[in-house]
């Protein structure tokens, strides 16, 4: 620990964001960057805790404490090579994991102040690609063929742990190209893709085979491998089925996510195809990360207003959650960048029914809520309050989560791993899932 007292002396400083003039005219990375100085001076406040609940927090094991030691000592070579060793692909949670660590962080509890590992984990990778710290690695094979069923995080990362350890590694994609939502979820205004490719460039020197446009049937899985891995995520989306459901303006989130990500990528749709918020009141339904990028990207795209619905009720405000104490992760509001550039949120709304005329949406009849605790327990039960109103909408996003699939009986040489297993859930589970995938086909052979 190079400075054991820094975190008395020198404060949390991030990145900041770009200003909201100028990002939402663009698809560029709305997060800046610290220069070196000041990024070691980050790192510097990690107090190497007794007990680094940043460690225990973290769904990777990834050891804060040891990479930012490294960082403040100026070598970011032996940052990588710690920081790696838990986690396969830094730069993707570097700039989208919530950061479960900070939370868990003891400067958190302390002082509301958590060291900042999210952007210390993205500046450190960043310095070791620029400086040629990630090596190429040509393992020993070993004679056994695995296929991966699909290549987002959790496929990924039991792929490459896979092919490290002398496994022929084939990943099948139902898309045409690697990330899964990654790619085709995430705007590039939080991850550009750019990311994605130079990850997958590696990967492919180091002998992964990826095939596209490959849409894999899991009870009929590609014959000539040893074993396999379904990392097919959840795609199908929580739909709203009431009356206006068909009416012309109504998509599920990832239509206009994935859609927008293809046409930044050079993919080309007729105006009728085309899932576009321009001049458009538009209405996000669900309250998660995936209604906020809808609202990032309405903006992009142009869109008159935002209005953001939930049915839940508003989540406590300030840092800290009564109901769910340090260090564990707490459920209080959260105000990301797309909220910050124009949002009407409102909390326990129900939908109704969707309005429209001559088959286009119009409206959507809602109804405020209250949640009161059910006599025979379980889940609590919702009362409407007040009297049925309309929001005006041109368009709406149906943001309300994804279904965990059913799979069919497995063969013993099949395995699991990401939100598949899990349902939906955050991308650094869905590498740590990956992780443990790989570990269990290792061990189905020895």
């Amino acid at each position: 620990m190079g400075n054991p007292k820094a975190f008395l002396t020198i404060h949390r400083k991030e990145a900041g964001h770009r200003p909201v003039h100028d990002r939402i005219h663009d698809f560029g990375e709305v997060e800046q960057t610290l220069n070196s100085n000041d990024r070691r001076m980050q790192a510097s406040r990690c107090m190497d805790c007794g007990v680094p609940f940043c460690h225990w927090d973290c769904p990777l094991g990834n050891k804060p404490p040891e990479w930012n030691d490294a960082l403040y000592k100026g070598d970011w070579e032996l940052a990588y090579r710690l920081l790696n060793s838990t986690n396969d692909f830094p730069e993707f949670t570097g700039r989208i994991c919530p950061a479960l660590c900070e939370k868990a962080c003891v400067l958190n509890l302390v002082e509301h102040e958590p060291t900042t590992n999210r952007e210390n984990e993205a500046a450190i990778t960043e310095h070791a690609f620029e400086e040629n710290y990630v090596r190429i690695h040509h393992p020993e094979r070993n004679g056994k063929k695995v296929a991966v069923i699909g290549a987002g995080p959790a496929g990924l990362v039991a792929a490459n742990r896979l092919n490290l350890k002398g496994y022929m590694v084939t990943v099948f994609d139902k898309n045409e190209d690697a990330g899964g939502l990654l790619r085709y979820g995430i705007p590039n205004f939080k991850l550009n893709k750019a990311v994605i490719d130079r990850r997958i460039d590696v990967l492919m020197q180091e002998g992964i085979t990826f095939k596209y446009n490959q849409n894999i049937d899991v009870s009929k899985l590609p014959e000539g491998f040893d074993a396999y891995v379904i990392a097919t995520g959840t795609p199908t989306a929580r739909d709203l089925a009431i009356p206006g459901r068909e009416f012309k303006g109504v998509y599920f989130a990832l239509d206009m996510l994935a859609q927008q990500n293809r046409v930044l990528a050079g993919c080309e749709y007729t105006k009728d195809q085309l899932v576009s918020a321009k001049g458009k009141d538009v209405l996000v339904i669900g309250g998660g990360d995936t209604g906020s990028d809808c609202i990032g990207t309405a903006h992009r795209q142009g869109c008159k207003s935002v209005t953001q619905i939930e049915i839940m009720p508003k989540p406590a405000e300030g840092p800290d959650d009564p109901a769910n104490p340090w260090p564990n992760w707490p459920r209080t509001l959260k105000t990301t960048t797309s909220h910050e550039e124009g949002c009407t949120r409102r909390w326990n709304i129900n939908s109704l029914r969707f309005i429209g005329k001559d088959g286009k949406l119009t409206g959507v009849e809602v109804q405020e809520i209250t949640w009161k605790p059910n006599p025979e327990g379980g889940r609590p039960i919702m009362e409407a309050v007040g009297s049925p109103e309309v929001i005006k909408a041109d368009m709406v996003l149906l943001a309300m989560g994804f279904l965990k699939p059913e799979l069919p009986q497995l063969a013993p040489n099949v395995f699991v791993a990401g939100d598949v297993v899990s349902g939906p859930s955050l991308v650094v589970r869905a590498m740590a899932s990956g992780r443990d995938a790989a570990e269990k086909v290792d061990n189905f052979f020895h």
